[in-house]
């Protein structure tokens, strides 16, 4: 390893802090999905921390933990702090519009194939139809909510345990 002593490796975890705020962030929203599912509908499915969609937001909780600890760091008057929020609002605002309504749209598209199918006993044998898509891609606001707070919760704990609080 290229540092000398503990006390290097330290320093470099405390300085990278709005970095691993934000990994733990994403980490932890995605380990908690399967345990939110399994409240929501007594059913554990493990796949769900790999999943997109789902409670709480993993992209929500990932920017605002990296906004708040880079606030905590740099100050709320910094252009980094200005930056990361600007990012923060646009991966929230694709998280539960762009992405939600893109699922949307695959899904309604399934159900007409099917209706034309039926309707009009069609044989629609192109590849296309068969693809596998994921129907799921984006959040609602109350996932994105839950993201939301996860993610300022991770980055005060992980502050006052670095001693920036």
């Amino acid at each position: 390893m290229w540092y000398n002593n503990t006390t290097e490796v330290m320093n470099l975890l405390k300085t990278m802090f709005p970095f691993w705020a934000a990994i733990l962030a994403n980490v932890l929203a995605q380990i908690l999905k399967p345990f939110f599912h399994y409240l929501r509908t007594r059913d554990f499915n493990p796949h769900y921390t790999i999943a997109c969609g789902g409670f709480p937001s993993s992209h929500t909780s990932t920017v605002t933990a990296l906004v708040c600890a880079v606030g905590i760091v740099e100050g709320i008057h910094s252009t980094l702090f200005a930056v990361t929020m600007i990012f923060a609002l646009i991966v929230i605002y694709d998280a539960v519009n762009v992405r939600y309504y893109a699922g949307k749209n695959i899904q309604l598209t399934k159900q007409l194939i099917a209706d034309l199918e039926e309707t009009f006993k069609l044989k629609l044998d192109d590849p296309i139809y068969f693809e596998k898509m994921k129907q799921v891609l984006g959040h609602r606001y109350v996932e994105a909510l839950g993201g939301l707070l996860l993610g300022i919760a991770v980055a005060l704990v992980m502050a006052m345990l670095n001693g920036f609080l």
